[in-house]
């Protein structure tokens, strides 16, 4: 059977002529570089778990997007990291919240599948597990970037209690099908610049911005993670697909439009058994990648690509 590996880097306002050109071909190298490492794995006969915590391992190590190393900061100017990861053959799950020192928060995810009775951990029991499950750490300052301080700065500047002056959600994901069918989602996430109170977005809550099924698909959502927790867009489209038989690309753009129609945007990308494949998003701009067993390889940044 053949295999698909789809990634993402974040969805947001971002058009034509807003990056330099440096600034792009960052992006498109990111993306390249964590499909290389998933499609690697799916096409030694790896599965999709595995090929989906390595696609996003890449992207946590990448300071282009906002997980891991290039994280955005909160209204404190700390960074907070959530991830989470998902296997469709059993429904398994791991994910954490408001992690700090972590280097990988999707891999941490994992060993909360697989090495804890729990599916969420957050703050200081998420580290303490860390700790105790020998995850690799990182000072703080190993996460931050000048151009995040830099977006930071101009959120604290304006008046009103607002975040994320950019309008970019660079949360990262990926979503695979491996040769035998097996679905799985991987998501991970620094959050809104500017974010306070404990914030956590959708990433790390399965079901809206992961969610993984063999009976229907797999999911990595990014955007405003208010309205997809409200929308509960992950497994919203794998009801769509496994109760109401919609093809995978219907379910993806009706979950997006019930999004949306919320006040909400951003995108996801899937993957599906039987071999289906893509994105929607409401969004100027979802960064994405595919490859495929079948030749199929595309990275992609603006919406009329």
């Amino acid at each position: 059977m053949s295999w698909k590996l789809v990634v993402h880097g974040g969805a947001g306002s971002i058009t034509r002529g807003m990056l330099t050109e440096d600034g792009e071909a960052a992006i498109r190298h990111g993306l390249a570089a964590a499909l290389d490492a998933g499609a690697a794995i799916l096409e030694a006969g790896g599965s999709a778990l595995d090929a989906v915590e390595a696609a996003a391992r890449v992207l946590e190590d990448d300071p282009a997007f906002n997980a891991g190393r290039g994280a955005v900061l909160t209204r404190e100017g700390t960074i907070e990291l959530d991830a989470a990861i998902m296997d469709g053959r059993d429904r398994r799950a791991g994910a954490v919240a408001g992690v700090t020192t972590v280097r990988n928060p999707v891999s941490l995810a994992r060993a909360v599948m697989t090495q804890s009775p729990h599916v969420l951990l957050a703050g200081k029991g998420a580290e303490d597990f860390a700790t105790s499950c020998g995850a690799a750490r990182v000072g703080q300052d190993w996460f931050e970037t000048p151009e995040r301080r830099a977006q930071l700065e101009r959120v604290l500047a304006r008046p009103g209690d607002g975040f994320d002056a950019d309008v970019k959600f660079g949360t990262i994901g990926a979503v695979a099908v491996d040769a035998a069918g097996h679905v799985a989602a991987a998501t991970s996430t620094g959050g809104l610049t500017g974010k306070r109170w404990g914030r956590v977005g959708d990433s790390p809550v399965i079901g809206a911005g992961t969610y993984a099924d063999d009976r229907a698909c797999a999911v990595s959502a990014t955007g405003h993670g208010e309205s997809f927790i409200r929308a509960v867009v992950g497994h919203e489209m794998g009801a769509r697909i496994r109760l109401a038989g919609e093809a995978p690309q219907a379910a993806a753009d009706a979950a997006i439009a019930d999004m949306g129609a919320l006040g909400g945007s951003g995108g996801v990308i899937f993957a599906a058994p039987a071999g289906a494949a893509g994105w929607s998003f409401n969004t100027a701009s979802l960064y994405r990648g595919l490859a495929g067993s079948d030749g199929a390889r595309c990275v992609a940044i603006y919406g009329d690509e």
